[in-house]
Order: C-alpha cells, then sequence, then structure tokens
C-alpha cells in the first residue's frame, strides 16, 4: 500500500503510565482515535510501567516501545534517539504528538531527525514545574515543531509571553470520558463511604490532585479546613492522591487540629462513587494548565471552588458553576466552601450548570473533533478543518 493511499499513522508519546492528567489523557485520546478508524495509532513511553498499563494493554495497540533515558546529554541519548528514528521509519508515521516536557524534547528531536511530517509539541502549564535550564531546552523543541498544542488560552498567553510565536499555537482543551464520573453499579451513599473507610452524616469538602509537588498547594486546602472546621465542626475534608508530601502534610493537618476530620485516602480508581459523596470539590493549584481534576468535578454535578490559575477561568464560570479565588487565599476559598455548606440550593444549581458546560463545550468528542482536525490540516488532507474552527476562546466557551 502505498503513502499516499494508506491510513495516516499517529505516534502518542508520553512519560509513563503512571496516574496523572497527561496519562489519562493520552490513553483517552488513543482510545478516541482508535474507535474513529482514520488514523493507525501507535503509542510510545520513557517508563513501560504505571497503574494505568492494564489500561493500555486493553486497547491492543500492539508494540509499546520504551525509551528509556538518563539523561538529554549522554551516549544514552543517542542510543535511544536511534531506537526511536527506526521506529518510526519503520511503522511510517506521520504525525508524531509527545504529551510532556521529557517526551517533547526526545520525540521533536527523533521525529525532526526522521523527518516525520508532523511534529507536535505539547504544553500543559503555565510554568512552575522546570527550572530555567528545562524551560529553555523546551523552548528549543518548539522550534522543530510545526504546531505547539496549548491546552488552554491561559498556557497559549503565556508561551505567547515566553517567546513563541502566537501563530505557532494552538489550543486544544483536554477532554473527559463522562464513564470517569458514571457509577460502575448502584452502591449506596452509605455502601460507598463504608468502602472508603469515610464516617456518614457529615458533608465532605474533597480535592483531587497528587501529593508529589508543592505546586498543588494542599497547605493551602489544610488551612482552608481549618476555618471552615471551626464554623462548622461537621464538615470532613477529603484528600485523594498519593505521593510522598503526604507524611508531612499529615503533621500539617495535626498543627492546624484538624486531622481528625481530613481523610487521606490515596489513589482513587473508582473517581464516580468519591465524586458521588462529596458535596464541594476544590482545587488549590499555585499552577495549572488545563485541570482534569476540575472537569470531573463539573461533569460529577458538584459545585468548584477553585484557584484562578492557568485555564481554571475557562472551565468555571464564576458565579455559575462555581468559585474562583487567588492562588493561596485560603481566607477566600473558606468563605466559598462555607457559603455552599450553607446554601444547598445554591451549591445544586452550581453543581447542574457545571455538568451541563462540561457535555457542552469539554466531551471526549469535542476533543477528537478538534485533534483530528489539526492533524488533517498539518497533513494537508482535502478534508482539512479551517486553523479557525481549532480554537475555542474564552468568549466563545463564555
Amino acid at each position: 500500500m502505498t503513502r499516499n493511499t494508506r491510513r495516516p499513522n499517529v505516534l502518542l508519546m508520553v512519560d509513563s503510565f503512571d496516574m496523572g492528567g497527561a496519562e489519562t489523557q493520552t490513553i483517552l485520546l488513543a482510545r478516541l482515535l482508535m474507535q474513529q478508524g482514520r488514523y493507525g495509532v501507535h503509542l510510545a513511553c520513557l517508563r513501560r510501567e504505571g497503574v494505568l498499563l492494564p489500561q493500555v494493554e486493553e486497547l491492543n495497540l500492539g508494540e509499546i516501545p520504551e525509551f528509556r533515558l538518563t539523561s538529554f546529554y549522554d551516549a544514552n541519548m543517542a542510543v535511544q534517539l536511534r531506537r526511536f528514528i527506526s521506529f518510526v521509519r519503520q511503522h511510517e508515521i506521520d504525525v508524531v504528538h509527545p504529551q510532556s516536557f521529557y517526551t517533547n524534547v526526545f520525540a521533536i528531536t527523533g521525529a525532526t531527525l526522521a523527518r516525520v511530517p508532523a511534529r507536535i509539541a505539547f504544553r500543559g502549564d503555565t510554568g512552575g514545574w522546570r527550572n530555567r535550564a528545562q524551560e529553555f531546552v523546551e523552548r528549543w523543541s518548539y522550534r522543530f515543531s510545526h504546531v505547539v498544542h496549548a491546552n488552554s488560552e491561559a498556557v497559549k498567553t503565556f508561551l505567547i509571553g515566553e517567546g513563541v510565536p502566537a501563530h505557532k499555537i494552538v489550543t486544544l482543551y483536554n477532554g473527559l470520558d463522562m464513564a470517569r464520573v458514571t457509577l460502575r453499579d448502584p452502591s449506596t451513599r452509605d455502601h460507598i463511604l463504608s468502602r472508603l473507610g469515610l464516617p456518614s452524616d457529615r458533608p465532605f469538602i474533597t480535592i483531587v490532585a497528587n501529593m508529589r509537588h508543592p505546586i498543588k498547594n494542599h497547605r493551602m486546602f489544610m488551612r482552608m479546613a481549618a476555618q471552615v472546621h471551626s464554623v462548622n465542626p461537621k464538615a470532613a475534608f477529603i484528600l485523594a492522591g498519593e505521593g510522598e508530601l503526604i507524611p508531612e502534610l499529615k503533621a500539617y493537618a495535626a498543627e492546624l487540629g484538624v486531622i481528625d476530620s481530613c481523610f487521606f485516602i490515596g489513589r482513587c480508581d473508582d473517581v464516580a462513587s468519591l465524586l458521588l459523596v462529596s458535596d464541594i470539590c476544590v482545587l488549590t493549584s499555585r499552577a495549572e494548565g488545563f485541570s482534569n481534576s476540575i472537569l470531573e468535578y463539573m461533569a460529577a454535578g458538584r459545585p468548584v471552588v477553585a484557584t484562578n490559575v492557568g485555564g481554571a477561568s475557562e472551565a468555571i464560570v464564576e458565579n455559575s458553576t462555581g468559585f474562583l479565588v487567588p492562588s493561596d487565599d485560603d481566607k477566600a476559598m473558606a468563605e466559598r466552601v462555607t457559603r455552599l455548606l450553607n446554601d444547598g440550593a445554591l451549591a445544586c444549581e452550581m453543581g447542574r450548570c457545571g455538568r451541563e458546560r462540561v457535555i457542552q463545550f469539554f466531551s471526549d468528542q469535542a476533543q477528537l473533533k478538534n485533534t483530528s482536525a489539526l492533524y488533517d490540516r498539518l497533513l494537508g488532507h482535502t478534508n482539512k478543518v479551517p486553523a479557525s474552527t481549532l480554537r475555542q476562546t474564552g468568549t466563545e466557551l463564555g
């Protein structure tokens, strides 16, 4: 079959299959592209490990090559690049679409050397995760990409400020698989609470975020919890996620006097059940790109209180689907959470509006449509979609 008549081949690449936003989005996109059937789908990684690996294996994608790195500047990098270039050429890859900092640098370099027709770098945050040297190296990878995929307008604005040409950036929002927030069985609230080891007859304020990096700012969550607890002693606080910061966060909760009302439940695979028993959901990050957690909160019909960072304001409509507060302003967050606890009708209406917004603007099908349009445009297909349709601005989302 000639190159002009076969399906285009897409290679998605991610660091590993640990639980995280980039990983879940990559697996979702791979599944959607496979179901659509217009592209041959391939997946590669830097480390073939993680709790999500069984989900990947269920996709039956075939070989999932691992290109394990030790540095960008050693002999192993050259070895892995040669392997990568060989894989790309053997499988006639037309689009390379990495999903993280390390895969940007590695995959865009390899794809450039292999002369892949469409190279898409990715940015999913507005800074705070990388040092100056890493930011410099990643900007270098953007130079050799045809497009930089930003997952929010906030990230696009950040990239422009970093010197990336505006015409090279396309905003494609994360999509949400509604099955993530759909109950797998008709469990009652009491049954779910028992299974999660949570008490009954208490309102729950929940945060879903890994505890590996201070940028998620769980300390703000703890300070908010202490203030809410002082006026509503029955309020309880769920922290879902794993990471090496857990011991120090437990110590901080004890110092603030709320450890008995804080429940560290670890990684939660059944997000639907967790959100069903949650009354209010929050996010306290100091920086974000476009939060998957916020989409899940809204899709589950929960009111959201989040720090106004990254693309939060592109998902949350202030006073309609939730509240936005300044970064690190635990007092403002405590006030909004208390208001929602005291006004059940308002909380319910915000949850309803949030769910409708996710279905309308942030569904997995919207993500598939816009991503396919980008691939078509870069490959010059006759059925390509104009570039103007690839961007959803804050005004259009309003």
